[in-house]
């Protein structure tokens, strides 16, 4: 049996199957990248829920995983080599499983760096301007008389909408015919913008039909539905 016990995250989160892919995580949008691949590639694997309200992210044992204390964050048993890696952030994650697998990432060279160059727009842009409009619209932004900054981050949220919407004229999935990693990293975003943060309204999604046909078919697959869902939260 596979022994993590050098890892100081296994004190605080004790792996009942080392041999599997320890998963850190929450279910955020960038927390569900990881559930989600690991549930669309079938890799075994161990989730253990990094609770926000107890500051779990910011405990030592945590931090010696991912020194930035955002999840999500794995432990693979079965690293390169044969030797344990842990791993942060949510797009090298995703392109790690990828290349793991053998799943949801081109084979070619030129369809790999596509796959990667629309992880990094949704990892660059997506993610941190969805994010400051949901702060402004739903939370503490609210509080704020002046509403430039809120406007600032919708405006840019549009634009990258209107990206993706030319972007997928005519295409199933972000690539094409081929659902895979750009698609998992960018469509639990889109979700959480028009669903969580109910900002649909705001940002105009009806003018993005593309966007949402390809979200209502993402958030449609069984392996989607059930990541999103994980790490589950504790019975009540």
């Amino acid at each position: 049996m596979t022994d993590l016990s050098a890892f100081p995250i296994t004190r605080k989160w004790p792996a009942q199957h080392p041999d599997r892919i320890q998963l850190y995580s929450l279910p955020t949008p960038n927390g569900v990248k990881a559930s989600i691949m690991l549930e669309e590639t079938g890799l075994p694997y161990e989730p253990h829920r990094v609770a926000f309200d107890s500051q779990d992210q910011m405990s030592p044992e945590f931090l010696s995983l991912n020194p930035n204390n955002k999840i999500p964050a794995i432990l693979d048993p079965h690293g390169p080599g044969g030797k344990p890696l842990p791993l942060f952030e949510s797009g090298a994650i995703l392109i790690y499983l990828a290349e793991k697998s053998g799943k949801f990432i081109p084979q070619d060279a030129a369809g790999r760096y596509q796959a990667m160059q629309w992880v990094m727009f949704q990892m660059g842009g997506i993610g941190p301007m969805f994010g400051q409009v949901g702060f402004f619209h739903k939370f503490a932004g609210k509080d704020y008389e002046d509403k430039r900054p809120r406007d600032r981050y919708v405006a840019e949220s549009r634009r990258l909408l209107g990206v993706l919407e030319r972007h997928l004229e005519g295409k199933a999935w972000i690539l094409g015919d081929d659902y895979g990693i750009a698609d998992i990293a960018t469509f639990p975003w889109v979700r959480n913008l028009v669903g969580f943060y109910g900002a649909g309204e705001l940002v105009g999604f009806s003018d993005f039909p593309n966007v949402k046909r390809v979200l209502d078919a993402f958030v449609a697959r069984p392996a989607v539905q059930r990541g999103l869902q994980i790490p589950a939260a504790p019975a009540a």
